[in-house]
């Protein structure tokens, strides 16, 4: 093959993705009309859930959960009428260090191996244009606790590398650890967690 056209070929892949003008045209877009009903399945290869907690007053400190796995069912036609649920794999933690890991798994924290997965179970939806509140209820080291997430809406469209509808979300809530138990150090490391979740579901 002409090597000019091997090195024309990604060029060409992109072209979908650029529009008229020669402006990027991101695939996912906050457009409510670009929502199927039916329901999605989590894309845990780019799902992302965060909490950071405070470290003894001097600064806060943050850990990932990846690979979160679970479905969300909606109609955009009725959006209060979604249904979300979710596993978080509570042993599938990364943080800055291998120590803090191993510390923030231990039974100090989120005991681990004895609960390696969290999950959360909507029970309510309110939705405002494009954002709404999610009440529904976490299970955490064994402990169900009702919250309320505020979630926005951030794009929908087709993965151009998968072809999936693809729904995206951001989401935040604080919880107080010592509602699940888990109250080693309060208040010196610190009883309110804040969590950030940056989820993708695919059709």
């Amino acid at each position: 093959m002409n090597k000019s056209l091997l090195l024309a070929l990604p060029l060409l892949a992109a072209a979908p993705l650029v529009a008229q003008g020669g402006a990027p045209q991101l695939p996912g877009q906050v457009d409510a009309s670009r929502v199927a009903a039916g329901t999605y399945a989590v894309d845990n290869h780019h799902a992302q859930i965060q909490w950071t907690v405070n470290h003894f007053g001097f600064n806060d400190y943050f850990g990932i959960f990846g690979q979160p796995t679970g479905s969300l069912t909606i109609d955009p036609a009725k959006p209060n009428d979604a249904k979300v649920s979710i596993t978080i794999p509570v042993s599938d933690l990364a943080t800055s260090r291998a120590d803090l890991t191993k510390h923030m798994m231990s039974p100090d924290f989120l005991d681990a191996a004895k609960f390696p997965t969290a999950t959360f179970e909507s029970t309510k939806v309110v939705a405002t244009g494009n954002t709404a509140k999610v009440t529904g209820n976490l299970t955490l080291l064994g402990v169900t606790k009702p919250v309320v997430l505020d979630a926005t809406f951030t794009g929908a469209g087709t993965n151009p590398m998968s072809r999936k509808a693809t729904i995206g979300f951001h989401g935040a809530t604080t919880i107080k650890r010592s509602d699940f138990g888990m109250a080693k150090y309060v208040p010196l490391v610190g009883d309110d967690v804040k969590i950030a979740i940056s989820i993708a579901f695919e059709k």
